[in-house]
Parts: C-alpha cells; structure tokens; sequence
C-alpha cells in the first residue's frame, strides 16, 4: 500500500480465494480476506486453521519409545533422575511437568535450575559435576541441551546417563545422547515450545504399559489433559508461532486454567487480578507469565516450579504473592535501566546516537532486564538495539533486539573481534563483552547497520490484514475475529485499515496512562482506547487512516464492541474551496465542436431509450462476470480491492466531481502505490480509452456516459465498481460486460441510497433542465456575439466541471427551438447571438420535452430499491 509516508501495508491477495471462504464457510469478508492474506486460501485450508484441532501422538518423535523405556526402567531400579530445566517460563514449567510426571509414576526424581546471573543459558560444566556429586543417575534436559555437546560427553563420562529434550535451534553438531526435539527427531509439527516437548514425553509415559496405574492422577488421558494448563502458559510466554499444533495446545490449555484446577495456576490468578471466565492467551502473556520470569531475572527460578507443584492452596498463594513482589520490582528495575539507556543514547556522538543501529551500555545495569529495555528501545526508535550491563570487574553481558530486514546474528558475527562471545538469531541475542571493547562495538555495530538498513527500513510500516468502515465495527465482526484466536507470534492479533475516519471526545483514562475516544467512519461511530497513549495528537476534525484491533469489551455487565488503536496516520485534507487534484478533462477543440455537432443532430426518439420493466439487475449476466451486493461503503471497499493487487474499474455519476475517491492523500490510489487514472464523460475518446491501461493492476475512475462511449472498457477489467447507482439498465449492461483476460471477474453493487441524490444531480446536468436552459442563456447574453474559444466557454458555463459537449448541445437546441438564437457554431467557426429576451414556455420546444422525458426515466430507473 504504498504511499511512502504511509506507515501501513497489506499484502496482495486473490479476491477469488477469498469470495470462495465467503461463500463456503459464511464467513465476513473482512475475515476471509484476513485468512487468505495469512496463507490460508482454500476452504479446507481455512476451515483446518479456524478447527485448531491439529495434533500428532508423542510416538510421531524418532527415539520416545526409547526415551520412555530408559525412563521407565530408571524408575523401576530406583536411579536418581534429575529435570535440568531453565530459567523462564518454558523451562520453569517443562520442569514441572516432567517433575510431576516421574514423580507419579514413582521416580526418585529431583531438578535443577541454573542461575541466571551466575551460570547462564543451557548445561554448563560446573553445574554438570555438581550433578554427578549429588547422585544424579540419569540426566534429563527440557528446554535445554541441544547445543550442549561437551557438556553431555562430560556427564556420560561421568557415569550419568542423558536424555536431551529441546526445541531450540541445533548446531552443527548433536550431543551424544538419546534427543527428542521436534526438528531433530523428525515431529511433524517443527514449532512446539520446550514445555510442549516435555509434554509429549510425559503423555507417553503415562500411555506406555509398563507405566502400571496412575492412582495418583486418575487416566492417563486426564492427567496429560489437566497438563495443558502449563503447555498453554509456556507456549504463549516462549513466543512460538502460534499456528497449526500450537493452536490446538493453546486453546485446550486456557479451557484448563480457566478450570484453575491446579493450585498454583489458581493463585496466580488471583494476583494478576485475571477473571478465569474471559481469560485470553493476552492474560497469560502479559499477566501470568511475567510473574514466572520475574523470579529467574531477579533471584531464582525455582519459586515457579514450585508454585505449580505444589498442592496446598495456602503454600500456593504465599509463592504467587512472593512472584508479583519480584514481578513489581522487576518492572521498577525495567523503567530504571530503561531511563538510563536513554540518557546514554542522548549523551552519545551524533554519528553514533543517530545510527542506524544502536549500542547502549552502562555500569550497574541488571542483566536480567537489559533484553526487555532492548525491546522497549527497538519499540520507541525502531532500530536495531543491544543494551549492556557493565560490572565492576569491568565484563559485561548484553542482550540485543531486531527490527524486520535486520539479520542480529550475522550483525553480532561481522563485530566478533570485539565480542569474548555471542549467540541468538535473527531477532534476538546476547553476548558478553570486556568494558574497554565497548566503544569499538559500538562504532563496528552502528557502521554495519549504517551499511545493511536504509532509511526506508527505519520507517515504521505495519501490515494490515483487511479494510473496515464504521458500521463494519460491530459485535458481530468482534465475535467473529475471535475464532481466530489464540493470537500471538505467527498469528497476531487482525489488524483493521478504517480509511479516511475521523477522532472524537478524546479523554485520558487510567490515571492519565491511556485515552479513550470516539472513531467515527461514515455516518458511523465506535468507541475505541489507545493503551499507553493520553493523548492521540490530532485533532477532532483530522481526517486519517486509522490501525485498530476490534474485540469484545465487557464492562459492567455490558457487552460492547470496541476498537484497540495502532496507529494513526494523518491525510492531507483539500482545502474547502479547492477541489482535490481535480481533473483537467482533455478534448480538443476539434473534437469537441465535432461531439456538439453531433449531438445538436441526434434523433429525439423517447421510446428507445426506455428500459424494459422487470427486478434491478435481473438480467442473466454473460460468463465470466459475477454480481457481488457489498454492504462496506465504497470507498472501504475499492480500497480492499485495490490494496489486492487487482484492477479495478469504477464506474460513477460524474468522475470528474468523484476524483476525490481516486487521487489525492485522501484518493483510493493511495492503496496501490501509484495515480489512478480518470476520464470523465467531459473528455475525448483517447482519454477514455487511456483507462484500459490500469487493467494489469490499480484503479481507473470513469462515469457511465463516458462508458457509454467506450462500451468495450469494462471488459478489460477483472473489477467492476458501481460507486453510483446507474441510470438506465443499459448502463448496467455495459458495466457488467465480461472480463476478457481474468475468470472469474467481478461486477460490484456498492452504492447506497445516500448516492441516489448525487446521481440524480449529475444526470440533470446532463439534459436540458429549465435551470440549466436558463443559465446557458444568460451565459450567452452576457458574452453577446461569440464565435470560437470564446462561445465554448459560455456554452460550458464555468468552474471546475464544464458541461460536457453532448449537454451544452442539449440546451443550445431547446433555445434555437423557442428562437432566442441566432446562427450556428459550425464547428465553433459560426457566430451566435441572442436575438430575444421575451420570456417563453419552454414545452413548445420539441427537444426540451423529449430530453425531459428521458431525464424523467432516468430518475425512475434512479429511485428504484437498490438490489441485494
């Protein structure tokens, strides 16, 4: 979508794909275009994703029924099993799980969590002896240990047996060991998180038949279901695609933390002040989980496992208010560090502070935070950002954010020389640095940034999935989105374009933190929130294109849809009295007197030009050229259209009035990237047949007496808009043509009866009304005698929309008739005068009763019901 200082996009996408999800699953056209854009463009394709019913048994891993056999045999001869987990979210509750699962089924099972300040990452050799040293028998890693290769040797070497369960990303080389991880052991699903791994292995423990029974914990199937509660958790907080298996995992675990059957998921709830009955995958991201993580950024990770272990209620709720302690306390240290890399970003070098990429490092830092204070900077500056932690012995660990087109890895490997190490991908990763290495980093970084982003890659563009008006805005869309959900990472939240709307009754919410306001979008309005922002910085009269996520707000008892806003994209209004970009009709002189000539002899057969009774649009439209009622407005609607990559042909009253709806910062065009081109019934043959050049892609904008004219037009485009309802059924006719190089093609019923009036405006200025007969003449007895240039203009009248040739014949006729005139223009050579001033009934002119009862039929064909 691509005006350059629009910071929205929408990828192109197959209307035809997405009519079929229309038709097929009665789906929104909103939602269908959504689906289709994301990838998922057939039917069944669609209707797999919204099921999110997608599972794989455990036994899918190459090696489980090994891994379960090691296990279960460890359990029988009483080995000592050790669960090395990690530090977040995922490894806190891939340790639970794993934990539990052995301990029910009569292990002597213990774990292990490494510090995040002291150890780091993953198995470390310290820590793989400490192991050895307390008894560890057989070594089992979850959400950890796939790049872990010397690590494992060691623990092998030192008598432990090792099973790897991961889900990161693998090195070259594996760990000599049994490995369950979703790429490696051949899973069909690639994307599961540690916990859900863990999962896997704990379902087929229970299921294997040397497991005995599970008295504990009831069935085996209850037990892995009641499980999910931690997978949904850890699958959302780990940021995993949320798609295919994952939807499946996620859905079924919020049923179980919504049960709150565990303890520990039960206080949890209750510090986040989260009601269990609406409870969203946005709670456990933003809620549940940063009160895990706290713990392992601050002091230790351990408190989550035991939180979800335990089961007194009484010990459960005295953890989760230790964790919302630690979670108050991280977020103080958060906007604390956060502060200080902005002092450090202003007190760099211009060079360096304006760099494309950034590199903040400062004394005292807590590394636990410096990750998410990289986030936050990434968010505000949009740029690629490492913050570093500096201790007093002068070694300093960092942890570094990307932005879309940036490869932070490969950033981190050209700017080795300076780093002691460094890991991650594209996205994310850390790295531990000397203090005196700092600087140099910090010019090595900024100039390799300075030479991979332009500054187009610095500008912010979100991606839009679908076009919305103001009454699209509704509960019924709400509700339907939600079938979409879980959101998250490979699956966001749908983001809505309203084009063109308007902001109202901005006020702060929230203790000032927030605003809430009114969106209006036509003769519609919804009620909307900016989290983060008190003040939106426009004004109630701006015109912008709006970015808004539409969900179901309960409130009080109440049940209301309401817009979450995104962005705001202010558009350059026209001034009042100024037209935008309005259209310079092109006809030459020649032409021009050659279509009055024309017209000035044309028969004045009433009874042809009638339209045969019978329903709107009953007629059977030849092959290839579908009928599509459409309930947005038109302009939301060309703008879906239009930001499809398709072409699109729209067919109005009078173009020239509606150039507006194509160019302009406000213009439909502005959806496509490039200017959309206008012929209007004003302008000449060649203008008009210059529209066929937008039938690869974009939007041409003529009227249907321009059409008229070209009747093979609207065959070359694969979309036909009516914006303005027709006048006659041969408008409808040649509109509707079939495509000739695009099946199936379009034939789009969009105008409303607020364009009824419009129409009817254009089309009197089309005939000889006795306002318009009477104008003319004034015009000319104001030139007096006239000949050339100079009787065109008073034929035309003046303005920005000139009568057209066939119009200004119209009415010379009817005064010619009643002998007001004198002369003939003859191709604009003749000279006319006015010959009589005395007033006349303009009934005794012939033309001026045919050309009312044609006008008189085009207004009943107008007032007709619009079809639906």
């Amino acid at each position: 979508m691509p005006n350059s200082a629009s910071p929205f996009a929408a990828e192109p996408y197959s209307y035809a794909e997405a009519r079929a999800l229309v038709e097929e699953l009665g789906l929104s056209d909103p939602v269908a275009v959504t689906l289709v854009r994301r990838g998922y463009r057939t039917p069944e394709e669609a209707r797999t994703f919204l099921a999110a019913e997608e599972t794989h048994p455990p036994q899918a891993f190459e090696g489980m029924v090994v891994a379960v056999a090691q296990l279960l045999a460890a359990t029988e001869a009483g080995k000592r099993i050790t669960v090395h987990g990690d530090f977040d979210v995922d490894g806190v509750c891939a340790t639970t799980l794993m934990v539990s699962t052995l301990r029910e089924l009569g292990a002597d099972c213990d774990w292990f969590i490494p510090n995040r300040l002291e150890d780091g990452y993953g198995l470390s050799e310290k820590n793989v002896r400490k192991l050895a040293e307390r008894g560890t028998q057989l070594l089992v890693t979850v959400d950890c240990g796939i790049t872990s290769v010397e690590e494992v040797r060691l623990a092998k070497e030192l008598g432990m047996e090792v099973i790897v369960t991961d889900h990161h990303q693998q090195a070259e080389a594996l760990p000599d060991c049994l490995i369950l991880h979703p790429q490696v052991s051949g899973y069909p699903f690639e994307a599961l998180c540690g916990t859900a791994v863990a999962w896997k292995l704990c379902c087929a423990l229970r299921e294997a038949p040397s497991a005995g029974p599970t008295s504990k914990v009831g069935p085996a199937d209850a037990a892995s279901e009641r499980d999910l509660d931690l997978v949904a958790l850890a699958t959302v907080a780990d940021v995993v695609p949320l798609v295919g298996e994952n939807r499946c995992l996620v859905r079924k675990g919020l049923a179980e933390i919504r049960r709150a059957q565990r303890p520990g998921i039960k206080a949890l709830l209750g510090v986040s002040k989260c009601d269990p009955e609406r409870l969203d995958e946005g709670d456990l991201g933003f809620r549940l989980a940063p009160r895990i993580n706290a713990a392992g950024r601050l002091y230790r990770a351990d408190a989550g496992v035991e939180l979800f272990l335990t089961k007194d209620e009484e010990r459960a709720e005295t953890i989760a208010i230790e964790l919302s302690k630690a979670n108050s306390e991280r977020r103080a240290t958060e906007r604390e560090v956060d502060a200080a890399a902005e002092a450090a970003r202003r007190e760099l070098p211009g060079d360096l502070s304006e760099a494309r990429g950034l590199v903040l490092a400062g004394e005292g830092w807590h590394p636990g935070v410096v990750g998410i204070v990289a986030s936050r900077l990434v968010e505000r500056h949009h740029r690629p950002v490492v913050v570093i932690s500096l201790d007093e012995d002068g070694s300093g660990r960092g942890s570094g954010r990307s932005i879309p087109g940036f490869d932070l890895l490969a950033a981190l490997e050209a700017c080795a020389d300076h780093l002691e190490g460094f890991g991650g991908h594209r996205a994310a990763a850390g790295l531990q640095i000397k203090a005196e290495n700092v600087e140099a980093f910090q010019r090595a970084f900024a100039a390799h940034a300075n030479e991979v982003l332009s500054e187009d890659d610095l500008r912010r563009t979100e991606k839009v999935d679908a076009m919305v008006g103001g009454v699209g805005l509704g509960l019924e869309l709400a509700e339907e989105l939600r079938q979409l959900a879980p959101f998250g990472m490979g699956n966001p939240g749908v983001r809505l374009l309203v084009p063109a709307a308007r902001v109202s009754d901005v006020r702060t919410m929230g203790e000032g933190k927030h605003a809430r306001f009114s969106l209006h979008s036509g003769s519609h309005r919804a009620l909307g929130v900016a989290f983060g922002r008190a003040s939106l910085g426009v004004e109630d009269e701006d015109l912008l294109d709006a970015s808004v996520r539409l969900e179901v707000n309960h409130w009080n008892g109440s049940v209301e849809p309401r817009v979450v806003l995104r962005e705001l994209h202010a558009l350059e209004e026209p001034e009042a009295e100024e037209p935008v970009l309005p259209h310079s009709c092109s006809c030459d002189e020649a032409a021009w007197w050659a279509r009055f000539e024309s017209e000035l002899g044309a028969d004045l057969d009433v009874e042809s030009a009638k339209t045969a009774p019978g329903e709107p649009f009953s007629r059977t439209r030849d092959e290839g050229r579908r009928v599509v009622h459409g309930s947005a407005p038109a302009t939301v609607a060309i703008a879906e259209l239009v930001s499809s990559g398709a072409a699109v042909l729209a067919v109005c009253a009078d173009a020239s009035r509606r150039a507006a709806l194509a160019n302009g910062a406000t213009g439909l065009a502005r959806f496509n990237g490039g200017a959309a081109l206008i012929a209007c019934h004003r302008c000449g043959d060649e203008e008009i047949a210059r529209l066929s050049g937008r039938a690869d892609a974009g939007l041409a904008l003529t009227d249907f007496a321009a059409l008229e004219r070209a009747p093979e037009l609207a065959g070359a485009f694969e979309h036909v808009v009516l914006v303005d309802p027709p006048r006659a059924e041969a408008d409808e006719v040649l509109a509707s043509a079939p495509c000739t190089n695009s099946s199936p093609s379009y034939f789009h019923v969009l105008w409303s009866e607020g364009e009824v009036e419009f129409a009817g405006k254009a089309l009197a200025e089309q005939w000889a009304t006795r306002e318009g007969v009477a104008a003319t003449y004034r015009a000319l007895r104001q030139t007096g005698d006239s000949h050339g240039r100079r009787l065109r203009e008073a034929l035309v009248g003046g303005g920005d929309h000139p009568l057209c040739p066939e119009a200004a014949a119209r009415r010379f006729r009817v005064l010619r008739e009643l002998g007001l005139l004198q002369g003939s223009p003859e191709g604009g050579a003749g000279v006319v005068r006015v010959v009589s001033s005395v007033r006349t009934d303009l009934q005794r002119s012939a033309a001026f009763r045919a050309y009312d009862e044609r006008l008189s039929e085009a207004q009943r064909f107008l007032a007709r019901p619009k079809p639906q």
